[in-house]
């Protein structure tokens, strides 16, 4: 749920190239926080910020924003919560916070038909209105909430704008070096549906998994996670689109992976005083 996504990753990767390799390339392994999934981010932190940063003022000064309301204020105290949740959970482990970098921000966007959140590296969160009658209540909010600032935390923008470029880079040189050629339309197809689109899903199902974390950390009832879900799913009518051609897992294997990681979760990760 990232509109990173939507800046064009050409244009990104071109960006990319005009930048001192000093200040954009990092170690390609790095392991993803409390999950231990290794994943290729090439992008320095740094780099990323100096570009969403922009994007995420951008958006705010061209969108309807709803403050100083109940709604409003429940949204940013719950992040804040998640935050300080996060925190000490690391200092009391005597670990490196992968959010000491952060510049937290939460908005409210005033459009009832959308009904979405979705994050920006550094902890630029946005929630629509649309979305809170789905959410219900306060530990409905926590549970997308956690799920937002875990893809955050798991540096996924990086990951999969890395990904982009290192794969188109390989393209380009099968095109020149083997076929001497434009590759056929039928490898884009293999490539979006081969790796593009499951990727994106694992993405989703790790911000799933650490979502829950952070919101029991945080003293959320992580139960009403898949209760979420479920009312999601009854507004798209009972079934959403079909996994094979979506960057999100399903309904169904998202309950069906939160129902199984809720008692995991809550025996590993309690809630802890912030």
């Amino acid at each position: 749920m990232s509109v990173f996504n939507n800046i064009s990753r050409r244009k990104f990767i071109y960006g990319c190239s005009c930048v001192c390799a000093s200040s954009l390339i990092l170690p390609s392994c790095t392991e993803v926080a409390l999950s231990d999934r290794q994943q290729l981010n090439i992008l320095s932190d740094d780099f990323l910020y100096s570009k969403t940063f922009p994007a995420y003022k951008n958006f705010k000064s061209q969108s309807k924003l709803i403050t100083g309301t109940s709604e409003y204020n429940q949204i940013v105290d719950i992040g804040f919560k998640i935050r300080d949740a996060i925190n000490v959970y690391y200092q009391n482990n005597a670990q490196e916070d992968p959010t000491s970098n952060f510049q937290w921000e939460f908005i409210l966007v005033d459009d009832d038909q959308t009904k979405n959140a979705w994050c920006m590296p550094g902890g630029k969160i946005a929630f629509y209105s649309g979305i809170l009658p789905i959410l219900k209540n306060a530990d409905g909010v926590a549970s997308v909430m956690g799920h937002e600032i875990a893809h955050a935390v798991a540096r996924h923008s990086a990951e999969r704008a890395s990904t982009a470029m290192v794969t188109d880079l390989g393209i380009m040189a099968l095109e020149a070096f083997v076929l001497g050629q434009r590759l056929p339309e039928a490898a884009g197809y293999v490539r979006q549906f081969g790796l593009d689109l499951p990727f994106n899903r694992k993405q989703e199902s790790e911000a799933d998994y650490l979502g829950l974390i952070f919101s029991s950390l945080a003293g959320y009832d992580i139960n009403e996670s898949y209760k979420v879900w479920e009312r999601m799913k009854e507004d798209m009518g009972g079934s959403g689109p079909s996994e094979f051609f979506s960057t999100h897992p399903s309904p169904d294997n998202r309950i069906n992976n939160l129902k199984q990681w809720i008692p995991l979760v809550n025996a590993k990760y309690p809630a802890i005083s912030t």
